[in-house]
């Protein structure tokens, strides 16, 4: 049977388990917030450990903080930090009160296992105290937005590792398919020739830019509250605890962090984690656009385009023998949703703020992080499941190309639209090839239309047999 000890706040009495390292407050919580089933994430629960180790070093320094007391604090979260005592992180992510219960968290955890430290027994309090303490020259209303973005720019550091490693994969499909010209689309209606090699090239840009987006968003992030306390006036603080607090978390952080210059503003609004969601989405976006391309370009594999080839990664159906789906695109397209449904949350969190406080940082919080890391896992499995394993069907894309009518085209500076327009309208009436339709017109003799019919110049700037059009007009 589970032993108790008896812990009281200012709501009562409450039993706690004798061996937990969390107290009443995050009992409360736990009790408080069922809401998803899950805990805090833990890049949120290392960055809250950071943020007290900080501020017991700075209080130590200014004599504010008793040296026995504060060096067991900063162990207890060293020990945090390097992943301990994680169970004992109980509070639902989303939370109403600003976050209070998951900082309580924290400073409970850390006052036990500081007072353990010291020789004391879990509970009693009277060695290290959860909000004496730990919690000195603080506020849930500091402590938590400057956690939360330390936590956010390391998630974004692992997922700017896949969205590099993305490009890289995008550009090395677009050097090995440069060469395989194919028909291109617009409006998913027959276009004009393009290389596959310059579809995969597009791709890649798209995502380089998402890279730049998300850089500058994470840049946003190191701008952090600490020291404002409850409302950005800094009550409670020592003049020189706000000075030195942030220099002493890039210590321990290694991050180049700053101080908001307004406290009260960097306390009161949240638009930085808008701009960084909005980079996400706008990532999410190009990816989900890029699986779109994908599917169709794949789709088949005998009765669609079936221009390329995705890699078989496990059985389509299980009525119909043989299918296989395009599940990697499929996926990354729903992760696209579920960060685009994510944005609209954080911008609503975001707008909701009162006065001198956002309450909603806990489910603005939630719904990054699972934004972000989404993100970084989907890029992963399509890279490694999809990206370098697609093949090109080089001869069908040649034929669909040379039986389209949209060669046309390069035919018009020569023998102007409305023919041009005329032989299409055949073409697409008697399944014709364009070529065979232009020679029996007599409008080009056959070494002139190769000339003109240059596939891989109709891929770049100019006009395909500019010579021969020159030579021409000068005839005439």
């Amino acid at each position: 049977m589970t032993n108790y000890r008896l812990e009281s706040d200012s709501v009562g009495e409450k039993k706690v388990p004798q061996d937990a390292y969390y107290g009443v407050q995050s009992l409360r919580a736990s009790e408080n917030f069922r809401i998803t089933g899950r805990t805090v994430q833990p890049e949120l629960i290392k960055a809250l450990a950071e943020v007290k180790k900080a501020a017991a070093i700075t209080n130590m320094d200014l004599n504010l903080l008793d040296t026995e007391k504060g060096q067991a604090i900063v162990k207890a979260c060293d020990e945090i930090i390097g992943g301990k005592l994680h169970d004992q992180f109980i509070t639902d992510p989303i939370q109403g009160g600003a976050g209070t219960s998951i900082n309580m968290n924290m400073n409970e955890v850390v006052a036990n296992r500081a007072t353990e430290i010291l020789g004391g027994k879990l509970g009693d309090y009277s060695y290290v105290h959860p909000n004496d303490h730990v919690n000195f020259g603080q506020s849930t209303n500091d402590v938590i937005p400057s956690s939360g973005k330390i936590a956010a720019i390391r998630l974004l550091d692992k997922a700017l590792i896949q969205v590099n490693n993305l490009v890289e994969a995008l550009m090395k499909k677009s050097e090995e398919f440069d060469h395989i010209i194919k028909m291109g689309r617009t409006q998913l209606q027959d276009a004009i020739p393009i290389r596959l090699g310059q579809e995969f090239n597009a791709y890649s840009n798209a995502i380089k830019r998402d890279i730049v987006r998300i850089k500058r968003a994470k840049e946003e992030l190191k701008h952090i509250n600490i020291g404002a306390t409850a409302i950005g006036t800094g009550l409670n603080t020592d003049e020189l605890y706000v000075k030195n607090i942030v220099p002493n978390l890039n210590k321990i952080t290694g991050l180049d962090l700053v101080q908001n210059d307004d406290l009260i503003d960097g306390t009161q609004n949240l638009d930085v984690f808008v701009s960084v969601s909005g980079a996400i989405k706008a990532c999410a976006v190009s990816l989900s656009k890029i699986s779109n391309d994908l599917r169709l370009l794949s789709s088949g594999p005998r009765t669609g385009l079936g221009e390329i080839n995705l890699p078989p990664k496990q059985n389509g159906s299980s009525i119909m023998p043989g299918k296989i789906n395009p599940v990697i695109p499929e996926v990354v397209s729903q992760i696209a949703f579920n960060i685009i449904g994510n944005d609209l949350t954080i911008t609503m969190a975001a707008e909701a703020g009162q006065l001198e406080l956002n309450a909603f940082e806990p489910v603005l919080f939630y719904n990054l992080y699972e934004s972000i890391e989404t993100l970084t896992h989907g890029i992963e499995t399509f890279i490694v499941n999809c990206i370098d394993g697609i093949t090109a069907n080089e001869e069908h894309c040649r034929h669909l190309m040379e039986t389209s009518v949209g060669i046309i085209t390069a035919l018009c500076p020569h023998i102007g639209y409305k023919e041009a327009a005329k032989i299409a309208k055949h073409a697409l009436k008697t399944k014709e090839p364009i070529r065979k339709l232009i020679l029996e017109e007599e409008l080009l003799d056959e070494d002139d239309l190769n000339t003109i019919l240059d596939y891989y110049g109709m891929t770049k700037p100019g006009i395909s047999g500019e010579e021969l059009l020159k030579k021409r007009l000068a005839e005439n």
